[in-house]
């Protein structure tokens, strides 16, 4: 299932990103947001404008290259849905003569305005997926979603807490609670690749796939300020019998992303917040990652995946507020386990895990001051023996009083520039520099 040591591994990630010339039944496509009009037959020399265009016009197996720039869709709908297998190659410089994330970044980015036309994951994969491969992009919410102009906003920080709906402040639209690329249930798997992009300001996963059968690789992305969990893959499958009942749908494999402050479900910050979330009837290969500062724990495994399904080598846990790994070995079993403990687990393999505060990594000081010190507290105010309450009582109605919550940070936006240097920070583990 793994693709190998972490250089032949990153040769392959950079060989699949090249847009090299297809077969006879296949094609390119050209995007250029700069440049390019939709009228236009989407050569190199006369791309399409819109990546939506593109998917729409490309056959299964095409190859879609898009050129540096912000992209949000036609007439800024905020969204791109494929319904085919085709490679979505991005980051390329202007004359697609080269590739880089960092220097010329395909900025899928729409804005809050797109969120009163539409509320769907900005990236949907459906239908037939064997064979996709997403590579190279900026999937960032942290536009189109809601923030407080001052609530829960630490010095230094873009904007306040982010603001799930109904709520929203100074004219905004609510926040799109939908994940920034999703595989749906009812897709039918297959082979798919999303390598070398970057998840930002997610308002509920960076990617939530189902996987019915095949193999979905996620290699070299880095996933920053997501809510929930920065990703979520459970198989689809129908039982069908095996040991114990349990069926293993598909495989997974989750190597050399960068993944930083999964935030709560909810501002108490009791409800999930894991960088990697171990769902059911898949097969885990989970290698090379750097896994930190998630606000409940770096790896989820409390659904009762077989253990022996599950491969956890090689990765780096630091700064996550409850555990490195949530384990429940049986119902109503909830262990908090740091990196010293999994020595003890009996996963089909788990080695060289430990735990290490990676000082090569930039990130942004005043996200970090606030995420060490984010906390959550209540206040309740209750008389019964105000007059109201009194009144209340003798009208045979039930005595209230009054709630107050806070935070001092929830999900902010991450800044796009701080976010892009965290490719090739540490050398072997998390996101490496491709270009």
């Amino acid at each position: 299932m793994r693709i190998g040591s972490p250089v032949p591994a990153l040769m392959l990630i950079i060989l699949i990103g090249l847009c090299a010339p297809q077969t006879l039944d296949a094609a390119n496509w050209y995007v250029s947001g700069a440049t390019g009009k939709n009228s236009n037959p989407g050569t190199r020399d006369l791309p399409l404008k819109n990546i939506d265009r593109a998917i729409k016009k490309a056959a299964a197996g095409d190859t879609v290259c898009i050129a540096g720039g912000t992209y949000s869709g036609t007439f800024d709908i905020g969204f791109l849905v494929c319904d085919k297998p085709l490679k979505l190659l991005g980051s390329y410089s202007p004359d697609f003569s080269r590739r880089s994330i960092v220097k010329h970044p395909t900025l899928f980015r729409p804005s809050n305005k797109s969120a009163a036309q539409a509320r769907k994951p900005l990236l949907t994969l459906t239908r037939n997926v064997d064979g996709t491969v997403v590579d190279g992009i900026v999937f960032d919410m942290g536009l189109r979603n809601a923030y407080h102009s001052h609530e829960g906003k630490p010095s230094g920080l873009e904007t306040g807490m982010l603001l799930l709906p109904p709520k929203k402040t100074g004219g905004q639209n609510a926040t799109v609670t939908e994940a920034c690329l999703s595989i749906p249930s009812s897709s039918p798997g297959g082979a798919v690749v999303v390598q070398n992009n970057l998840f930002l300001n997610g308002a509920k996963f960076g990617i939530q796939a189902g996987m019915r059968n095949g193999i979905l690789k996620i290699l070299n992305n880095v996933f920053v300020a997501n809510r929930m969990a920065a990703i979520e893959v459970y198989g689809t499958c129908p039982n069908r019998g095996g040991p114990g009942g349990k069926t293993r749908c598909a495989e997974v494999e989750i190597a050399h992303n960068t993944i930083l402050f999964s935030w709560s479900r909810t501002k108490d910050m009791k409800d999930m917040g894991y960088g990697i979330r171990i769902m059911t009837k898949l097969e885990y290969d989970i290698h090379h990652n750097l896994i930190g500062g998630n606000v409940l724990a770096g790896v989820d495994h409390t659904r009762f995946n077989p253990d022996e399904w599950i491969r956890l080598d090689h990765n780096i846990f630091f700064a996550n507020k409850q555990a490195d790994l949530l384990f429940s070995p049986q119902s109503n079993t909830r262990l908090m386990l740091s990196t010293d403990q999994f020595a003890d687990l009996e996963l089909a393999s788990c080695s060289d895990n430990r735990q290490r505060i990676p000082g090569e990594l930039k990130i942004d000081p005043a996200y970090l001051e606030g995420y060490l010190n984010a906390r959550y507290s209540e206040k309740t105010d209750f008389n019964p023996d105000s007059p109201a309450n009194v009144w209340r009582e003798l009208m045979g109605l039930n005595k209230q009083g009054k709630m107050t919550s806070s935070v001092s940070m929830f999900a902010n936006r991450y800044p796009l520039n701080q976010a892009l240097i965290l490719f090739g920070a540490i050398k072997d583990h998390g996101a490496q520099a491709w270009d």
